[in-house]
């Protein structure tokens, strides 16, 4: 019984013996630094884009009254969100002659695109801080003895600023759109018996579209976070120690030239 028991205590101790030492071997004041602090700034600020532009949903709505005293007031509601595909978002107008009692009606646009695209770049936003994290606190003396590593950081990192700040823009304006689309006036201006004197129509209450617009916001944040941190990215990279090489190396030259031109007659 003792050896089975030391040996399933060794068994029990191997996995958290790995873990401590993953632990152990995590260098946490490296993100006090600037390059690891904005790495952490845009980890989270990636979930916030997708999560809130991803997790939204309203609703928009409009009522119909008939002059026929035989039918009622109708109210209707129709419910969209992301990815904001408003062409399969069906809802029922209601029909003042005695023959039928409603017809299917669509929203206008399809503004999934620019939604997509969005939530895309921020989940791989999130993934890739994640990686560059690992690699920065982790393994720290191969991302500064490896000259591949801060080359690639860097060029990736130009790339996601260069697409957060298309990517914000697009669905900016992208959201414009659906704020156009899903207005209570829009949709009585898209329903037929509102044109008419057979119906009075009014206007439901405005979507709210707060979560929406906190995603945009957000989008421009993680772009000048990208931005930002592509300086100091940039002094990782070798680029930036031969700048300052020949910067270095240029200085005596030039005072021994100016010396010798004080020396001529």
């Amino acid at each position: 019984m003792s050896s089975t028991e030391s040996s399933s205590r060794t068994a029990d101790k191997s996995p958290r013996q790995q873990v401590d030492r993953l632990l152990v071997g995590l260098r946490w004041r490296r993100l006090e630094e600037p390059l690891g602090f904005i790495k952490v700034l845009q980890w989270l600020f990636a979930i916030f884009a997708f999560g809130s532009c991803g997790s939204y949903s309203g609703e928009t709505g409009a009522t119909v009254r008939c002059n026929n005293e035989a039918k009622d007031v109708s109210a209707i509601i129709v419910s969209f969100g992301y990815p904001f595909r408003l062409n399969r978002v069906q809802y029922e107008m209601p029909l003042c002659d005695d023959e039928s009692t409603s017809k299917t009606m669509h929203l206008m646009g399809d503004f999934s695109a620019p939604a997509e695209f969005f939530v895309t770049l921020g989940i791989f936003s999130f993934f890739y801080t994640i990686a560059a994290l690992v690699i920065y606190l982790r393994f720290h003396k191969l991302y500064t003895e490896n000259r591949r590593f801060p080359l690639v950081d860097f060029c990736v990192t130009v790339s996601f600023t260069f697409f957060w700040l298309v990517a914000a823009a697009a669905w900016g304006k992208g959201l414009t759109d659906v704020k156009g689309a899903t207005r209570p006036s829009s949709l009585t201006a898209a329903m037929s018996v509102c044109h008419g004197e057979e119906a009075v129509c009014s206007a439901g209450a405005t979507p709210s579209m707060g979560l929406a617009n906190i995603s945009v916001l957000f989008g421009f944040i993680n772009f000048f976070l990208w931005a930002g941190n592509c300086w100091f990215v940039f002094k990782e990279t070798p680029w930036h120690g031969q700048g300052q090489d020949q910067g270095q190396g240029t200085s005596p030259e030039s005072a021994a030239e100016q010396g010798a031109v004080e020396k001529q007659p």
